[in-house]
């Protein structure tokens, strides 16, 4: 651990942000997830409602510096190829 106090504070400061990060990260994984299963069901309105809700948080997390845009353009993308394959 460091020894000066700012050190210290950034540590705390960055163990605090590592959380956040992983909590908004996750929280993307079970929107996928939610949509991805609302795919196989009939609910056309449910199902556009999930995937705006995965684009919602990943456009959030890019302006958040959590994603960067290249890596939430492509969650989107496989979102949406995944879920046509399944309707097939």
């Amino acid at each position: 651990m460091a020894n000066i106090k700012s050190a210290k504070k950034r540590v705390l400061i960055a163990e605090a942000n590592r959380q956040r990060n992983a909590a908004f990260k996750t929280s993307i994984k079970t929107a996928q997830k939610k949509a991805l299963a609302l795919a196989a069901s009939e609910d056309k309105e449910a199902l556009n409602a999930a995937i705006s809700k995965v684009y919602q948080l990943c456009d959030k997390a890019v302006s958040k510096g959590i994603l960067h845009k290249n890596t939430a353009a492509r969650k989107k993308s496989r979102l949406v190829l995944a879920i046509k394959k399944l309707a097939q």
